[in-house]
């Protein structure tokens, strides 16, 4: 009797456990959010980097030119248009020139370069106030060395934000 009762309890657990081990493995798994959270691509709207990557920030000019090409008025259509978007959103324009020629000529043109780009924005009905320039003239280079790809990438307009952007 003993041997059949143990019998008994012996059967009775392995069913019980294989019963706990089917029902572990036929039970759906608990629903689990594995992706990992969404990060919202690019800059932060109205944000100094979104004009910099969005728009552009910087145009162009030909050696001992301060007029505007058909591509940095493209650039500029985009910057008018990004503050149209912006109205709080002041910037400074400056001009920067390659290390050829005198200091007070590249002071002058680099104003000239400013000027030419500020002359653009107003026409695309961007208020004047919201709008200031400075040259560098040669001070400030991109590229320090001498030679023909440094200078080309000096010789530029650089549109800054200085106030009113989304941190």
């Amino acid at each position: 009797m003993r041997k059949i009762a143990l019998a008994a309890t012996v059967a009775a657990l392995l069913v019980a456990g294989c019963a706990s081990q089917r029902a572990a493995e036929t039970a759906p798994a608990p629903a689990t959010d594995t992706t990992a959270p969404q990060d919202q691509a690019g800059p932060v709207p109205g944000s100094v980097e979104d004009f910099r990557v969005s728009v552009g920030d910087r145009i162009f000019f030909a050696l001992d030119q301060s007029s505007l090409s058909t591509e940095a008025r493209q650039i500029l259509d985009r910057q008018a248009a990004w503050l149209r978007r912006y109205p709080n959103v002041r910037v400074l324009l400056a001009g920067n020139c390659d290390e050829r020629g005198t200091r007070e000529y590249n002071l002058a043109l680099g104003a000239r370069r400013a000027a030419a780009a500020r002359d653009y924005l107003v026409s695309l009905g961007i208020a004047a106030a919201r709008v200031e320039t400075v040259s560098y003239g040669k001070e400030r280079p991109l590229d320090p060395r001498s030679t023909e790809e440094a200078w080309a990438v000096n010789r530029n307009a650089h549109t800054q934000i200085v106030s009113g952007a989304v941190s």
